[in-house]
């Protein structure tokens, strides 16, 4: 038997959505990894205050950014795989001096100590960490038109043709993810792996819930989304990275 105790008495657990017993094929791994000295002492320290877990209770976003100093209409982001989160914490920076919460989901433990890690050095208090399934999330634990924006920046691109049906975006994740956004606020995606930003562009683009901000095609690197380690690999190994930023229609 699989042990679904947390790594950490207080720490993100390794299978929070124990009842969801679901045949649908899986955009993620799950990855514990090994934690150094610093994200285990983050996880200690703060996963209680700040995490997550993506368990399908409902979520009372208000109630979850208390004390952060949101604007009054609550905004929060949510972004979907945040990697080891350097990138995430500088967005939540500019985004603190806004009034605007970042919700950052992903299921990498030190990825999360990281960015928790991250979080407290700066004081970053507009920031909370959710731990699971992303679909779970979006369908069982968040309003409609709960969102003031939501990102994924470099998926997995499951580039082997027989794994495509793996990759995140596909129409009924964008459909559901749509539905969760209010009126206006943004669905930005990045990739560096071309084929699959051309699928991006495809299915988003034929969401009757989303506009395309550029027309019918990719948009400029926007200015408010760091490079990141990985993408400087990538373009150092010639790929071309691609940004899509779409708004809900109203």
């Amino acid at each position: 038997m699989v042990s679904t105790s947390p790594k950490f008495p207080t720490g993100p657990a390794s299978d929070p959505a124990t009842s969801h017993h679901e045949r649908r094929i899986r955009t993620f791994h799950a990855r514990r990894g090994r934690l150094t000295r610093g994200q285990a002492a983050a996880l200690e320290r703060h996963w209680a205050e700040w995490g997550v877990e993506i368990d399908g209770t409902s979520l009372d976003l208000g109630k979850l950014f208390a004390g952060a100093g949101l604007a009054p209409d609550n905004p929060v982001i949510l972004e979907i795989g945040f990697g080891m989160g350097d990138a995430t914490a500088r967005m939540a920076a500019d985004a603190a001096a806004e009034g605007i919460g970042i919700l950052a989901a992903d299921v990498h433990t030190p990825g999360q100590g990281n960015l928790l890690n991250l979080a407290d050095q700066a004081n970053l208090t507009n920031i909370r960490i959710a731990n699971g399934d992303a679909i779970i999330l979006l369908r069982e634990m968040l309003a409609p038109a709960s969102l003031a924006g939501l990102r994924i920046y470099f998926p997995d691109p499951w580039p082997k043709a027989r794994h495509h049906k793996r990759r995140m975006i596909q129409p009924e994740f964008v459909a559901l993810a749509a539905s969760r956004l209010r009126a206006g606020a943004a669905f930005h995606c990045a990739t560096d792996w071309e084929p699959y930003a051309e699928q991006m562009l495809e299915v988003l683009s034929v969401s009757p819930d989303l506009i395309n901000q550029y027309g019918d095609g990719y948009a400029p690197r926007p200015a408010f989304r760091p490079m990141t380690k990985f993408e400087r690999q990538g373009l150092e190994k010639g790929h071309v990275v691609h940004d899509l930023l779409f708004t809900r229609t109203p």
